[in-house]
């Protein structure tokens, strides 16, 4: 298998990469983002690209791969509607619909969030924007499949980018393993979801749509 991750410097991307690594029947692995992810490999390749609402440039580099694992994403604190729905719509349509040509029917993989508005029209704004995003990823020529996970605890040394995020980490981390285990409705670790991404990629799932239930239930025993 031949696989594409989209912001894999991120704490869920970094652990989607690290499975990827370590799973013998994967053959070649590209990371595609603003920054090296800093991971050295015999099977990985990063392809450094600065605008990520624009792929025309490296598309012959896109070609040729079975998934996607799009990964790439922002909090939405603090931001404004407008700003947020850039990157999360726009930078996720921009690589999908230059997949879908490049390699149509290929497997896509997007991490969006538990409670994502699958009507276009709760309060949340966060919600509201990654339903979007999800309905139009389901209409393009590609095998999509949407991840929703809820908590996040990272392991193998994976930290978030995000500072808040890190110091709350460090504050529950005795509790995390617990938590996982008494709550397994909720929390999802980045292994789990990089194992997860790799048994759809190949296996498929019953639903386009995976909440953290189905998240758990697909990692290989």
């Amino acid at each position: 298998m031949r696989v594409l991750i989209f912001g894999a410097s991120g704490m869920v991307g970094q652990g989607v990469l690290r499975e990827c690594l370590r799973d013998p029947d994967v053959e070649r692995v590209v990371t595609v983002g603003r920054t090296p992810t800093g991971a050295q490999d015999a099977k990985l390749k990063e392809i450094v690209h600065a605008d990520l609402a624009d792929y025309s440039a490296i598309a012959d580099q896109l070609a040729g791969f079975n998934a996607c694992f799009f990964c790439l994403g922002v909090s939405s604190a603090g931001m404004s509607e407008a700003d947020y729905e850039r990157i999360t719509y726009g930078f996720t349509l921009a690589a999908a619909e230059t997949l879908s040509r490049v390699n149509p029917g290929m497997i896509f993989i997007y991490v969006s969030g538990a409670g994502t508005d699958s009507t276009e029209k709760g309060r949340s704004m966060w919600a509201r924007v990654k339903g979007r995003t999800e309905n139009v990823l389901l209409r393009l020529p590609l095998n999509a499949y949407m991840f929703r996970p809820g908590a996040i605890i990272p392991l193998d040394g994976i930290r978030s980018k995000t500072r808040a995020y890190r110091i709350l980490y460090t504050l529950m981390g005795p509790l995390l393993p617990a938590l996982h285990w008494a709550f397994p409705k909720a929390f999802v670790t980045t292994r789990e979801i990089g194992q997860a991404m790799l048994a759809v990629a190949e296996l498929g799932y019953t639903t386009r749509i995976l909440e953290v239930r189905d998240i758990r239930a697909v990692v290989p025993v």
